[in-house]
Order: structure tokens, then sequence, then C-alpha cells
């Protein structure tokens, strides 16, 4: 059971391409925005598309997948854990970010060209 206490599990699309990073000790980072989209009748009956945006981060052999393989528009399922950071900026403020840790990632469709 405790593996369900922080698990995230969306199919979406990637917004734009990943941007990776290799480290001087050859680990891998690999970042990128991922869209998930509900359709739903609200009222009148009329129909609402809504669409949340996530950011997406792997790391190592998963962020090397990333790299190969995926491009902005590509449809993906992706599992991981939920994260917040926090930093403070040159000037003194305060940035809050919530992120998708991927464990797991399937390629479902890509952009056709």
């Amino acid at each position: 059971m405790n593996s369900l206490r922080n698990r995230v599990q969306l199919i979406g699309n990637l917004g734009k391409d990943p941007e990776v990073k290799t480290f001087d000790n050859g680990k891998k980072v690999a970042r990128f925005s991922m869209a998930t989209s509900e359709t739903y009748k609200n009222a009148t009956g009329e129909k609402v598309t809504e669409t949340q945006w996530h950011n997406i981060v792997a790391w190592n052999g998963t962020a090397g997948i990333v790299e190969k393989y995926l491009k902005k528009g590509n449809e993906v399922a992706i599992e991981g854990k939920l994260t917040y950071r926090n930093w403070e900026d040159k000037d003194g403020k305060k940035h809050y970010i919530t992120e998708i840790i991927a464990n797991e990632i399937l390629l479902l469709k890509t952009e056709k060209a």
C-alpha cells in the first residue's frame, strides 16, 4: 500500500520539445511540459474543454528515453510522484513550483509531420 501514497498517472501531450541537461558526473535530467484535457458539457449544454499544464522531470535512464524519443505534440502516458520545490531568486522573491518526477513514460502517439 505504501506505493500508492504519492502516485500520479497522466495521459497527455507534450507542449514543447524536452530540455535535457547532462551533468559532469554523467547524470541526466529532462524537463518538459505536458497538457491534459478534459471535455464536459456545462449547465447550458455547451461543450467545454479544460486544459491543465503539468511540469514533468525525468532523471538518468528515463531522461535518456525522453531525449531520444519525445518531441512536442507526442501523446504520452506518465507515471510518477508529485513534488513541490521553492527557491529564492537574486532579488529575494520566493518562487514555488509543482512537478511530477516521472518513473515510467510510454509513448502513445507521435505528432504527424
